[in-house]
Parts: C-alpha cells; sequence; structure tokens
C-alpha cells in the first residue's frame, strides 16, 4: 500500500467510528481475561499504531509491522518502540508473551497456518491469542483490494485454521452484527451496478460527520455488552480468543 493510504488511515484511526468501537470491544476482552501488570504484550502487525496506547495500559507491549512508512507513523506515537518484522519468519523479538494480537493481520498473509505457528513459539504456556478478521467472502470489495488482503473468513474456518496451528479455541464470535444489513446492502449493490470509486483510496475510511460517527460508534461498541453473554451468529468482523495448551511448547 503507498503512502498517502497509510496517511490516510493515520489521520482517521483515533476517531473513526469502526476504529473507535473495535478498540472498545478488544479492550474489554482483554481486560476479562485479568492478566497481571507486568504481563508482556506482542502486537504483530500494529499498522500506524492506533491500539497502542490501549494496549500499553495491559502490560509491557512490544510491536512489529512489516511497512516502513506504518512502522514510522506507529513510532511517531511515542508509545512504545516498534520494530520492522514480518510473519512468519522474520518476528523480531525472542521474548516469549503471555498475550498476542493480531488484529486484521492474517487475513493480509499468504499462509495463515504458517504464521500461526510462528506465534505459538512465542508465546507462553497458557498465553493467550487474540484474532480479528474480516467475515465473509460474498463482503468482498474494493476496500479488500486496496488493503491486499487475500481471503475473508467465516468462523467454522477460522477455528479450524487456528487449532490446526496447535491453540485450544476459549471463544469465537462475529461482531459488528447490527450494521451488518446495511454494509451487506451497500457492498451487494456496488457489485451489482458495478460502481468503483476507481480513486485507490478506500471510501471505508472517510470519517463521517461529527453526529453520526459518534453514533455509529457507541453502536458498534455496545456489541461488547453483548458478547459478555453470547456469541453473536452474523457479523461483518471474527473476533477469535485462543490459547496455548499448558505443558506445550
Amino acid at each position: 500500500m503507498d503512502k498517502d493510504f497509510y496517511l490516510q488511515y493515520a489521520s482517521v484511526e483515533d476517531k473513526h467510528w469502526w476504529f473507535v468501537g473495535r478498540r472498545l470491544i478488544i479492550d474489554r476482552v482483554i481486560r476479562k481475561l485479568r492478566l497481571s501488570r507486568d504481563s508482556e504484550i506482542l502486537e504483530a502487525g500494529c499498522g500506524t499504531g492506533g491500539n497502542l496506547r490501549m494496549l500499553a495500559r495491559h502490560g509491557n507491549l512490544s510491536a512489529m509491522e512489516l511497512d516502513e512508512i506504518a512502522c514510522k507513523l506507529a513510532n511517531e506515537r511515542q508509545v512504545v518502540q516498534v520494530k520492522l518484522g514480518s510473519l512468519p519468519d522474520n518476528i523480531p523479538f525472542h521474548d516469549e508473551y503471555d498475550l498476542i494480537l493480531l488484529l486484521d493481520i492474517l487475513e493480509h498473509l499468504d499462509d495463515d497456518v504458517r504464521a500461526l505457528e510462528a506465534l505459538h513459539s512465542r508465546l507462553n504456556p497458557g498465553g493467550w491469542l487474540l484474532i480479528t478478521v474480516p467475515a465473509y467472502q460474498f463482503l468482498w470489495s474494493e476496500h479488500d483490494d486496496i488493503n491486499h488482503h487475500k481471503r475473508r473468513y467465516v468462523l467454522k474456518g477460522l477455528k479450524r485454521v487456528v487449532m490446526q496451528a496447535g491453540y485450544t479455541v476459549c471463544y469465537s464470535s462475529y461482531f459488528n452484527t447490527f450494521l451488518f444489513p446495511i454494509v451487506a446492502g451497500v457492498r451487494s449493490l456496488k457489485k451489482l451496478l458495478r460502481i468503483d470509486s476507481g480513486s485507490g483510496s478506500s471510501n471505508d475510511l472517510l470519517l463521517p460527520p461529527k453526529p453520526i460517527n459518534q453514533f455509529l460508534s457507541l453502536l458498534f461498541a455496545s456489541e461488547r455488552y453483548l458478547m459478555d453473554r453470547f456469541n453473536l451468529p452474523f457479523g461483518v468482523s471474527i473476533l477469535l480468543l485462543a490459547q496455548k495448551p499448558i505443558g506445550k511448547i
């Protein structure tokens, strides 16, 4: 992805409803893990760093990013020293972690199983893996093309990949459920009418007017309370929490 895209990404990541809502959902999931203050945490693929401040509140944070421009923008936040790295073969850390996060990263990778296996070796026994990915191949859009996605997932398929890499799946759910009908309808209509922005940038990153953005942030983030009670049956994205079994090395 080019520099303009990352600059656009960085400019909205702190306030766009999708990033805000997802961050609040992830924050709640981590809080329920009751990690100790000295827990070691790795965000593998931190992009321009929008999650770093939130994650740093939960423990000792490390972060890596494949793209040099995104890495530079993330380091400008001065939260943690983000290092260049990639999955599966260039993880720039030798520590073992209590929590590793892959937040909308797995869909970019050619070999998702190998990437998860590489992270498995960097987890302490009993350590946690938290993943989010985009859901449903039929929701494929220009945004996926611009972001160089390889695939979108269904819940059953993601669980199979994670278990194949040696993890125990502890919780999984679709999310961004309330807005799913609108997203699915808009994307289906664009495909039917063959609408293409032709701009090389994603309309999904456009910041709505402030009142609409605030409403969408609250609506999306409110799903975290439902996810405490049950698994959501469909959604634009998937969240999965897995654990490295104790006794595995």
